[in-house]
């Protein structure tokens, strides 16, 4: 990506060589670490992956085929797919062009197990459980060569945790044959709902973005961060904030977001004055907040809507408030931050004007706003997504800098094809383990375990559930990542007495922040790479900064309030107004900085307060009020006895 918006860039150093994103995608996106092609072998894969785009479009407008047919033969393209292209060993040298002869047997029985399934599919319906030996061989394959592609294109983690419920379904006594009809010939296991949702949802919300970006809406969305507050203290750190919250409303990957606007804006942060630390962190944790971010939530709202039977605008006007808080935690403390290195802005004869930008070309943003209207009016997601990709392709011949020609038409066919394959793994893997608890209910043992750990204590068992959350979300794609904690913690919180939207919010936003918390904290590792700095030290910075996030859910959890639940106008304003109050002490105290550099003890008695305001009670909000309020004051008027320096 370019950088768009400097008129006059500051000269670029040794240590600002350009950054190339396609190879630290692969590093820390396995998704991203593919075969190289060229020649007629990247022709055949280009349009291979183009031909399953135009067919999941065509599934998903005219055949009204049996929901176990059109699943099967979605998940059998994309095993087939993801053979031809990732390799099984991710750090081998790749040789141009060269596709082992096992890849090409796997691709074809993996495919193969799953076309036998759709060919078959009256006389599997007619016999039930009663599966021949064949038929569990096949389902056993089916699985595994799953497993294999899940390794290669995802990572093990998902796998680890996969293998562990089937293992338990194993030690409940449940027969080889019992567990594969489950898994593999019902919609209860590889087929289960999370396959569901994304072969209509999600690919087509992928869809989606691979041609906004092909109407090269990234640079705008930079520019128009950068008009909106680039001119600020520490302008250049706030530009990344705001781009990337925005870039959540279409990217589903926190690594993807954090290389596609952090190669820009990380640089130019550093150049600015930032650490090259807190410049990466900042990127990493407002790159992750993107996948919390509504409408879109990193396609996490969708499959939320159809866990918790919620009709979806219900789902994104929930997530507003704790979005915003989190964003303003990680901006209040940018400006601090800046205010305390005595950093400044961009000069606005370097930045573009914001009327003039959005006039020229704010009708980039314009699917986006269709698909939330479409949704929001009760139109299915299917249909919403087909619309708004309409409206991208129509809207991309306003101008000649996004006008999409047939070329770039077909690479957005190819990225939405090649961006689906890593998303539809894992959620077929999810699918084994959502299989699983249906099968055995093991979620209720679980919640039991849980509880008697917790000793009923509520907020015990919310930090254990938190744990959990953070350990089973590393290193596993947004969508995958929240079916997970749907299937298996949401519940337990649900048992506890939480409702469930706030269960839901919670198990959703921990496994999200496993992308920013050592030890695998994949963003953060990957600004890091971008801005040369320790990635220890990145991601230990990149937590901090987004400190909100470790308690937000905590307060919507125990009192649904902020999540705009059984609440009232009164309280809506008590909520914004305190909370918003709340998150600035707490960024103060933890950049020790408020008009002037902080005391210890004042850090932690501001700390205090800004988190007793941020719980939406009264008796807290006068306490907390009262203290931020003497303290900030004291702080003010010794500030003003500061001589001005000459």
């Amino acid at each position: 990506m370019k950088t768009p918006f400097l008129k006059n860039p500051v000269p670029a150093t040794a240590d600002d060589a350009p950054v190339d994103a396609d190879a630290l995608l692969a590093e820390f996106d396995r998704e991203s670490n593919t075969r190289h092609f060229s020649g007629i072998p990247r022709k055949l894969i280009r349009y291979m992956l183009a031909a399953f785009t135009l067919f999941v479009l065509y599934m998903n407008l005219i055949p009204s085929w049996p929901e176990q047919i059109r699943r099967a033969a979605f998940v059998g393209l994309i095993v087939f797919m993801a053979f031809m292209l990732f390799p099984a060993n991710r750090k081998a040298p790749k040789k141009p062009n060269y596709i082992p002869w096992y890849d090409f047997v796997l691709a074809i029985v993996g495919a193969g197990t799953y076309f036998y399934f759709i060919f078959n599919f009256d006389a599997l319906m007619k016999r039930a459980s009663r599966i021949q030996p064949l038929e569990i061989v096949l389902g056993i394959i089916g699985i595994l060569i799953l497993a294999e592609v899940c390794r290669r294109a995802v990572g093990v983690p998902i796998l680890v945790v996969a293998a562990a419920f089937i293992g338990y379904a194993f030690l409940s006594g449940y027969s080889l044959k019992m567990i594969i009809y489950h898994l593999f010939y019902t919609l209860e296991g590889v087929f289960a709902t999370p396959i569901g949702v994304c072969s209509t949802f999600i690919v087509l919300f992928i869809i989606l973005g691979a041609f906004l970006e092909k109407t090269n809406i990234g640079t705008f969305i930079i520019d128009l961060a950068n008009s909106i507050c680039g001119f600020a203290v520490g302008g250049p750190a706030k530009v990344a904030v705001v781009a990337s919250a925005l870039e959540g409303m279409y990217s589903g990957s926190s690594v993807a977001n954090t290389v596609g606007s952090g190669s820009v804006t990380i640089p130019i942060m550093k150049k600015t004055g930032y650490p090259p630390e807190f410049a990466a962190a900042v990127e990493a944790a407002a790159s992750t907040g993107g996948q919390i971010m509504p409408p879109v939530m990193g396609a996490a709202a969708f499959l939320m809507a159809e866990f918790t039977e919620t009709p979806y605008a219900t789902i994104a006007v929930c997530a507003i408030f704790p979005a915003v808080l989190y964003f303003t935690g990680i901006f209040i403390m940018i400006h601090l931050r800046a205010k305390k290195l005595g950093l400044k802005g961009i000069p606005r004869d370097q930045i573009p004007n914001f009327f003039k930008l959005i006039l020229k070309k704010g009708y980039l943003l314009l699917p986006i706003v269709i698909l939330v209207l479409l949704m929001s009016a009760g139109r299915t997601p299917a249909f919403s997504a087909i619309m708004a990709i309409v409206s991208a392709i129509v809207l991309s011949f306003f101008s000649k800098d996004t006008r999409l020609t047939p070329v770039t038409f077909v690479d957005a066919l190819e990225n939405g094809g090649k961006n689906t394959i890593g998303v539809a793994i894992a959620c077929g893997i999810a699918g084994i383990i959502v299989g699983v608890v249906s099968l055995s209910g093991i979620g209720i043992k679980l919640a039991d375990t849980l509880l008697a750990a917790s000793g009923g204590i509520t907020i015990i068992a919310l930090f254990l559930t938190m744990i959990a959350c953070i350990i089973l979300g590393m290193g596993v794609p947004t969508t995958a990542n929240y079916v997970i904690m749907a299937t298996i913690c949401a519940p337990i919180l649900v048992k506890m007495g939480i409702p469930l939207i706030a269960a839901h919010m919670f198990v959703f936003y921990f496994g999200i922040v496993a992308d920013i918390t050592p030890p695998v904290a994949l963003a953060a590792y990957a600004g890091a790479a971008i801005a040369k700095s320790n990635p220890l030290k990145t991601a230990v910075t990149a937590s901090r900064l987004a400190i909100a996030v470790f308690i937000i859910p905590y307060i919507f959890a125990l009192n649904p309030a902020m999540l705009f639940i059984d609440t009232n106008v009164v309280q809506v304003v008590q909520i914004v107004i305190t909370s918003l109050i709340g998150i600035y002490a707490l960024s103060a105290a933890l950049e020790g900085y408020l008009f002037r550099p902080l005391s210890m003890w004042k850090r932690l008695l501001i700390a205090a307060a800004g988190i007793a305001l941020i719980d939406p009670q009264l008796i807290t909000d006068l306490i907390g009020i009262a203290v931020i309020g003497v303290i900030a004051i004291v702080e003010y008027l010794a500030f003003k006895r500061i001589p001005a320096k000459s």
